[in-house]
C-alpha cells in the first residue's frame, strides 16, 4: 500500500537466491509509484510480450498513460518483439493524452507488422482517432473493417456524439440496423443521447419502440437516457412518467428532469423536482439557476446562488455565466458590482466568456462606463467581445461611439458577424441616423458576404419607421427575400402607433394576428385605434374576444432597489408597506411639477372614461410609483435606477424629465427596448425612442 513498504518486499526478493517468477514480475510492475515501474521494466534484460504488454495495458489505465510510450521506445530501440495485443493498450494511451503524432506513428507501425486488418488493432485504432477528434480518419478505419462487432459501432456512434455530429450517428445507426446488429444498452444510450442533443423526438420516439419491439431490458442505465432524452426534447409528461418509474433516482436524471422543465418555461415544476433531490451536485444547482434567470425570474436565480454559497459550494463558470445573466435581466448596479468583485475574488476575472457577459450585464443595469472599464482592461477580445461593447453603447442611445468602436473592431481586424451587425443598425434606429444605417447594411452584404436575415430586414423597418419614413419601410417589407416574421410586423406595427398611422397601423396588426393569433401587442393595438375613433363596440368586441382566449395586456411593472432591496410596482399598486408615503409624495411632485408648466397626457389612455379617471390613470403609473419611492427613501444626491418591462410612455418620459430638473436627480431607467438617462430636464435618447 506504500512505496516504502513495496521497496521492502523488492530488497527481499532480489536478496532471495531464487530467480523470481513470471507472475511475481508482474506484481512488481504494479507498484504505487509508476516511475518506480519503470525503473523496474528498465532493468529486466529483454522482457518479452507476456510481461511488455500487460504492463502496457497497466500503463495505458493509469494516471500517466503518456508513460506508455517509454516503454514503447524501449522494444522499438532494442529491437524487442511487440505483439498485436500491445498495440491497443498504446492507441488507448495516445487517445487519452490527445497524441495525434504518436498514435499516427503506432499506425504505421502496426501496417509495417502486418496487423492492419487484426480486429483488436483497428478498434484501437478507432478509439486513438476518436480520442484526438480526428472523425474521418476512424470513420475509413471502421469502413475497411471485414468485420464489425457491436463494440466498433458503438465507439464509431460515441464519436459521432462527442462531436455533436449528431445526423451523422443517427444515420450510422441506421446502417447498423440493416446490417442486423443487435444494437446494446450502450450503443441505444448513445444514440438516445444524439436525439435528444440534437432535438429530433421522432427518432428519440423510434428508438424508445425499437426496444419495447426487442423486448429488450430497460435498466436504470437505459431508462435515465430515455429521460434525458424525452426531457431534452421538451416531451416532458412523457420523461415524467419514465422519471416516476426510476427508484431510486440518481442526481442525472433529476438534472435532466430539472433543465428540461425549465427550458421549457414550466419552473415550478423544475423546482418541485430539485427540492425533491436528496443529492444535488454543482451542475443540477447550475441548471436551476439558469432556469430562474432565462425564465425572467433573475430574484430567485439570485437568492439560490446564495443558498449554494452558504453550503460552501464553489461555482464555476456555467454557473457564474447564469448568475451574471440573471443579474443583468434585474438590472440593479449594486447587486451587478457585487457579482463583479464575487467573479473576481473567485478566479473568473481572466475569463473571456465571464468578461463578456460583464459587459452585457453592466451595460443592462444602466453602467455604459463599467461595461466600458471591463471592455478596456480585457487582455483578449473576441468578436463577442466586440458585439457586446457595440450593443451596450446602442441600447443606451450613444450611437456615435458604437460607430466608432464598430470602426476600431475593423481596424483590429476582428472580422463583425450577424449578431454586430444587429447591434449596429439598432443604434442607428434609435438615433434616427437614416443615412448610416442604410450604408451599413449594404456593407454588411456587399464588404462582408453576411446575408441579411430576418432581424436585420427588422432593423431596417424599424429604422425607416421611427424616421416616419412609413413608405421606405414598407418597401423594405414587400421587397425582402423571404416572407416577413411577427418581428417585422410588429416593428412596422409599432412604427406605426407612434407616427398615428391609423390605416396602416391596423393592416399590419391584422397582419400580426395572422402569424400569431393571440398577440396580446396586436390586439391591444387594434383595441387603442379603435378607441382612438371612438369605435366604442369594436372595443367591447375585441375585449370580449381577448378575455374569451385568456389573453392579457401585460402590465406595467416598474423595479427599484435600494439597501440591497428590490421594490416592485404594478399600474396603480398599493401593496407596498409605504403605500401611503409613496402615493403623498405624487401627490407632492406633481404639484411641484404643474408649477413648471407639466399638465397629464391622458391621450395615451384609451379607454371610455371620465377625464379625471384618466388623469388618475396616467399619474399612477408603476415608474411614477417607484420613482416617488426612490425620492422618500434614497439618499438627496444619489442617481435613481428604474427598470420597467415596458415602452415609457410620452406622459411619463416628461414627468420624469421635469423631475430630473426640479429635484436636481438624475433619474435613469431603462424600459423594454433601451435606457434613457435624465438629466437636468433633458433626455439622453433626445425624446426619439
Amino acid at each position: 500500500h506504500s512505496l516504502a513498504h513495496f521497496k521492502q518486499v523488492h530488497a527481499h526478493i532480489l536478496r532471495s537466491t531464487h530467480s523470481p517468477s513470471h507472475s511475481l514480475i508482474l506484481k512488481l510492475l504494479s507498484s504505487p509509484s509508476l516511475p518506480y515501474s519503470l525503473s523496474i521494466f528498465s532493468h529486466l534484460p529483454h522482457p518479452l510480450p507476456s510481461l511488455s504488454t500487460p504492463f502496457l495495458r497497466h500503463l495505458s489505465r493509469s494516471s500517466k498513460p503518456e508513460f506508455a510510450f517509454f516503454v514503447y521506445q524501449r522494444l522499438r530501440n532494442e529491437g524487442i518483439p511487440i505483439d498485436r495485443f500491445a498495440f491497443p493498450p498504446l492507441l488507448k494511451a495516445a487517445s487519452r493524452v490527445g497524441w495525434l503524432a504518436e498514435g499516427k506513428e503506432i499506425h504505421g507501425f502496426g501496417f509495417k507488422s502486418g496487423f492492419h486488418s487484426d480486429p483488436f488493432v483497428q478498434t484501437g485504432l478507432m478509439v486513438m482517432y476518436v480520442g484526438c477528434g480526428r472523425l474521418p480518419e476512424a470513420r475509413l478505419v471502421f469502413d475497411k473493417m471485414s468485420y464489425r462487432d457491436i463494440v466498433a459501432w458503438r465507439i464509431m456512434i460515441d464519436g459521432y456524439c462527442q462531436s455533436e455530429l449528431f445526423d451523422d450517428a443517427l444515420e450510422l445507426f441506421e446502417e447498423m440496423k440493416r446490417a442486423n446488429i443487435e444494437a446494446d444498452k450502450f450503443v441505444l444510450s448513445s444514440i438516445l443521447s444524439a436525439c435528444g442533443r440534437a432535438g429530433n423526438l421522432d427518432c428519440g420516439k423510434a428508438i424508445h419502440d425499437y426496444i419495447i419491439q426487442k423486448e429488450l431490458e430497460i435498466d436504470a442505465h437505459l431508462r435515465c437516457a430515455l429521460v434525458t432524452m424525452y426531457a431534452s426534447c421538451g416531451c416532458m409528461d412523457m420523461a415524467q412518467q419514465l422519471y416516476d418509474q426510476m427508484i431510486p433516482k440518481n442526481v442525472v436524471v433529476s438534472t435532466a428532469m430539472v433543465s428540461g422543465y425549465s427550458r421549457h418555461g414550466r419552473v415550478k415544476d423544475a423546482r418541485l423536482i430539485f427540492d425533491q433531490m436528496v443529492e444535488k451536485d454543482l451542475v443540477s444547482w447550475s441548471a436551476m439557476i439558469s432556469g430562474y434567470a432565462e425564465s425572467d425570474q433573475p430574484q430567485q436565480a439570485l437568492r439560490l446562488f446564495n443558498e449554494l454559497q452558504i453550503l460552501g459550494i464553489r461555482p464555476d463558470q456555467v454557473t457564474m455565466l447564469s448568475v451574471i445573466s440573471a443579474c443583468a435581466n434585474l438590472g440593479v448596479l449594486d447587486k451587478a458590482k457585487w457579482i463583479h468583485v464575487y467573479a473576481d475574488k473567485n478566479g473568473f476575472g481572466g475569463s473571456l466568456r465571464i468578461n463578456n457577459a460583464l459587459i452585457d450585464m453592466y451595460a443592462k443595469c444602466g453602467s455604459l462606463e463599467r461595461a466600458r472599464n471591463v471592455f478596456e482592461k480585457m487582455t483578449s477580445r473576441n468578436v463577442i467581445s466586440w458585439t457586446s461593447m457595440i450593443n451596450a453603447f446602442a441600447i443606451h442611445g450613444d450611437a456615435n461611439n458604437a460607430l466608432r468602436y464598430f470602426q476600431k473592431m475593423k481596424e483590429a481586424c476582428v472580422e463583425p458577424n450577424g449578431v454586430t451587425f444587429v447591434g449596429v443598425l439598432y443604434a442607428c434606429s434609435h438615433a434616427g441616423l437614416v443615412e448610416e444605417g442604410r450604408k451599413i447594411f449594404a456593407s454588411m452584404i456587399n464588404e462582408h458576404n453576411i446575408t441579411p436575415k430576418h432581424e436585420h430586414y427588422g432593423c431596417m423597418v424599424d429604422l425607416f419607421g421611427r424616421a416616419n419614413l412609413l413608405r421606405e419601410a414598407v418597401e423594405i417589407v414587400e421587397t425582402m427575400p423571404f416572407a416577413p416574421n411577427v418581428v417585422i410586423w410588429g416593428s412596422l406595427m409599432s412604427a406605426c402607433q407612434i407616427h398615428g398611422e391609423t390605416e396602416l397601423g391596423e393592416f399590419t396588426a391584422k397582419r400580426v394576428l395572422e402569424l400569431e393569433p393571440d398577440h396580446d401587442g396586436a390586439l391591444v393595438l387594434l383595441s387603442n385605434i379603435y378607441a382612438k375613433e371612438r369605435k366604442w363596440k369594436n372595443v367591447g368586441d375585441l375585449r370580449q374576444l381577448m378575455k374569451e382566449r385568456g389573453i392579457c395586456k401585460e402590465r406595467g411593472c416598474s423595479r427599484i432597489e435600494l439597501n440591497d432591496e428590490v421594490h416592485e410596482f404594478l399600474v396603480a399598486d398599493r401593496n407596498h408597506k409605504q403605500a401611503y408615503e409613496i402615493y403623498e409624495k405624487l401627490n407632492e411632485v406633481v404639484s411641484r411639477l404643474k408649477l413648471d408648466g407639466y399638465a397629464p397626457n391622458t391621450g395615451c389612455v384609451l379607454v371610455d372614461l371620465e377625464e379625471e379617471e384618466k388623469r388618475e390613470v396616467v399619474l399612477w403609473h408603476s415608474e411614477k410609483l417607484a420613482l416617488c419611492y426612490g425620492l422618500i427613501n434614497g439618499a438627496k444626491d444619489s442617481c435613481i435606477r428604474i427598470v420597467k418591462n415596458l415602452r415609457v410612455c410620452e406622459d411619463c418620459h416628461t414627468f420624469l424629465k421635469l423631475v430630473s430638473k426640479v429635484y436636481r436627480r438624475e433619474i435613469v431607467v431603462r424600459d423594454r427596448t433601451r435606457f434613457h438617462h435624465y438629466r437636468d430636464g433633458v433626455c439622453s435618447c433626445r425624446d426619439y425612442w
